[in-house]
């Protein structure tokens, strides 16, 4: 019979694990975190030395028994829970709940072994150097989470007040979503600036190259220095006549640069990469990556693909190196392996905490041998950790430069760029992508030598426009979040996810777009608690929990510090401050019906201009109107109505904008403008319809058979296309909850699976 009880988080890991441990072992799951703070006031006592009182988390209740069971019959107790301080205070946590049924006494021994890939060198070297619990990890958790109680349960109930019932409040949550409306305040003052670009079009030995006008009758060519049609007719017409049809080559200068490879995968920049490469989500990525860290079924037993994908450090183990190194030379060739390893160093203060950087376990199981193993996800997700890790151990790109500099008559010069790859290294096994790239592709020119003539095609100027910044995207956010020091690796996933489940912001065309009731949140934030919403504040609280994790800080003078300024102001603005100062914006318009003063006020259904002598007068406009007088009709180019072939419309209505039919009322043709999202799920009641992503009449999002009406089938949360491994299901859903974080469910109402993904929000 087994003597040794070990503990972790999910039953997946769980399984993995009892394979490499064998009969001496029990493993059992937590399913994530066992108790939490009792959702009511007073679970963190500020008049009381910030006293906690926690609960065991119902849906959980079942699994502490399973442990306590167990335990009874063990006499040590391994808490393996995952490495991190989350991973931290659940062991504490299931400490504490043994302790109070009088399950652990001097005689069992109680240990914390933590590892960083599920692999069974990874597993027994664990255990052999296995440790007393970390209070200082388990203190941060702690005061992480009473901050975020203190937060939400005294800044909550002033929005309900001030603003509508339901709203919500997050420390850092508040901090992204002022980054997503300052973005968007940002597009919207922007005035674009008209300027012309003029290119040459030459042709040298058959090839077309293009070179851009540098200097122009002796003047370097700015930005601006051309803005208008008429300018750039005239400046070609100079220079055509200049050239005569030839340019000549007046210098040529070649430089050779290195290109180095993109240091190992940490939390932030997989969820970056996944974003622009794969499309996937910050929730999808994560989702993702736990069952590679977790363990796939390759034939022989579940096997831990990758290392823990939640880290902030880009180091990479001595024995993981030596593999890759191994890998490289046998599939690259020597040539392409550096002299020595190449070592990557850690901007992140607290890297300690974590550390590797996101690897595969093992460098020789190589994407392509194990696809037939893998769902799509996983497979494109462990693809882009192998390409990266081995990519990051190979030898930089070597890239040829060339700059030519072609003279057209006597005081006007083209300058034409090129590259070429002359030892691709890393690039040939990957390449990081881009956020929002405006540059041009490298091009390769002919080759030239000074004094060459040169065929003049052509000469063509091109019109542009300045553009706004780029609204964010999940990838840019992350980075943004991460460069500000804003949240760590375990919360990116469920800052967004929270954001979108308030329906404070929403994704249009994968770019977050604030919703009106996000901007009057974030106004009343940024106005009335401008502090707590600062960049510079949400990070330096940060590093003060930071600093509480590696012991050189204790934890309740923290949240003393932060508390008693807080709860002042709570106090003062919730006595001071009227509703209608924090609803409505007052415009410097006066009303056409009563010459009172016009606001932008928030409604029902969004925001809208409403005079300030309301109920007295009632005149109201649409936000987008400048005047009473409805915009014109915003016609679909390119297409016709396919009931009665009239043109079609984008129209507002009760719900919002969709496309209808010209000739309303006699053809009452109508279709959403965007069309249902696909999630790739397969109906489980018709087998034959895709789910799809829906939005309600109220807004609200849902998902829901293809097959409507015909198939009624619909959830409330996306769906996962894995089976549920209790009941059987043959899927199951990301369910996203401010107590729980993100957890992966059953939809069927009998079954409780639930396994945690993300930990809860901050």
């Amino acid at each position: 019979m087994s003597h040794r009880l070990v503990v972790v988080e999910s039953p997946a890991k769980a399984k993995t694990i009892k394979k490499y441990l064998g009969k001496d072992y029990q493993v059992v799951a937590s399913y994530g975190h066992v108790r939490d703070l009792v959702p009511k006031e007073g679970a963190v006592d500020p008049d009381n030395d910030f006293a906690m009182k926690y609960e065991i988390i119902e849906k959980n209740a079942h699994h502490v028994k399973v442990i306590a069971q167990s335990l009874k019959t063990h006499t040590e107790l391994l808490l393996a829970t995952d490495p991190d301080r989350e991973g931290e205070a659940i062991a504490f946590h299931i400490v504490e709940l043994m302790k109070e049924k009088k399950l652990l006494d001097d005689k069992k021994s109680v240990r914390r072994v933590v590892f960083h890939e599920i692999t069974k060198q990874a597993i027994l070297g664990a255990i052999d150097e296995s440790r007393e619990l970390s209070m200082d990890l388990v203190n941060a958790q702690q005061a992480r989470r009473a901050l975020d109680y203190l937060v939400g349960f005294n800044l909550s109930p002033l929005l309900w007040r001030k603003i509508r019932p339901g709203l919500s409040a997050g420390r850092v949550q508040s901090a992204a979503l002022r980054m997503i409306v300052e973005r968007e305040q940002e597009i919207e003052a922007f005035i674009a600036r008209e300027y012309w670009t003029i290119d040459a079009h030459c042709e040298k030995s058959e090839q077309s190259f293009k070179a851009k006008l540098h200097i122009l009758a002796g003047e370097k060519q700015k930005q601006f220095s051309i803005t208008n049609a008429e300018m750039s007719a005239k400046a070609i017409e100079i220079l055509k006549q200049a050239s005569q049809g030839i340019l000549i080559v007046d210098k040529i200068e070649k430089k050779k640069r290195k290109r180095n490879p993109s240091p190992p995968f940490t939390t932030s920049t997989l969820q970056q990469e996944a974003s622009r490469k794969l499309g996937f989500t910050a929730n999808r990525t994560m989702r993702t990556a736990q069952q590679l860290y977790e363990g796939i079924d390759l034939g022989d037993g579940n096997v831990g693909l990758i290392s823990y994908m939640r880290t902030d450090s880009v180091n990479l183990a001595t024995v993981a190196v030596e593999e890759l190194r191994e890998v490289i030379t046998e599939k690259y060739g020597q040539k392409a392996l550096p002299d020595s390893a190449v070592v990557y160093k850690t901007k992140s203060k607290n890297a300690q905490e974590a550390h590797e950087a996101i690897r595969p376990t093992s460098a020789r199981i190589e994407p392509e041998s194990i696809r037939a193993k893998l769902s799509d996800d996983q497979f494109k997700l462990y693809q882009l950790i192998w390409k990266r890790t081995v990519a990051c151990q190979m030898i930089y790109a070597t890239i040829d430069t060339v700059s030519c500099d072609l003279k057209c008559g006597e005081n006007h010069i083209f300058r034409a760029n090129g590259s070429t790859i002359t030892d691709p290294g890393f690039l040939q096994v990957y390449e990081e992508g881009k956020d929002d790239s405006t540059q041009e592709a490298e091009r390769t020119l002919p080759i030239m030598k000074e004094g060459d003539k040169i065929n003049l095609q052509d000469i063509k100027g091109e019109q542009h426009f300045t553009e706004p910044p780029p609204r964010f995207s999940e990838a840019t956010l992350v980075k943004t979040l991460e460069e500000y020091g804003i949240g760590r690796p375990s919360t990116y996933a469920s800052i967004i996810g929270t954001l979108q489940h308030r329906e404070y912001v929403k994704i249009e065309n994968k770019r977050f777009h604030p919703t009106d009731v996000g901007r009057v949140v974030n106004r009343f934030l940024t106005t009335y608690f401008s502090k707590y919403v600062d960049y510079g504040f949400t990070a330096s609280l940060e590093d003060e929990l930071d600093a509480v994790s590696r012991g050189e800080q204790a934890w309740k003078p923290v949240l003393e510090t932060f508390w008693q300024p807080f709860v002042s102001l709570i106090k003062e603005i919730r006595d001071n401050v009227k509703r209608q100062d924090v609803t409505q914006e007052p415009l410097d318009e006066q009303c056409p019906k009563c010459n009172a003063q016009l606001s932008i006020r928030l409604g029902k259904r969004g925001r809208f201009v409403g005079c300030t002598a309301y109920p007295e007068c009632d005149y109201t406009r649409s936000l987008e109107n400048s005047s009473e007088e409805a915009p014109a009709a915003q016609v679909v180019e390119g297409r016709s109505c396919p009931e009665c072939n009239s043109a079609l419309n984008i129209k507002s209505g009760k719900y919002g904008k969709f496309i209808g039919c010209s000739s309303y009322p006699d053809c009452k043709f109508i279709e959403p403008l965007e069309k249902p999202e696909d999630t790739g799920v397969t109906c489980p009641i018709c087998k034959k319809g895709q789910i799809l992503k829906r939005k309600s009449k109220r807004g609200k999002i849902f998902f829901s058979c293809a097959k409507y009406p015909d198939c009624e089938y619909a959830l409330w949360y996306p769906p996962v296309n894995q089976a549920c491994p209790e009941c059987s299901w043959p899927i199951t859903m990301t369910k996203t909850t401010k107590k729980n974080g993100v957890e992966r469910v059953c939809p069927q109402k009998d079954c409780k699976f639930s396994e945690p993904l993300e930990a809860p929000e901050e």
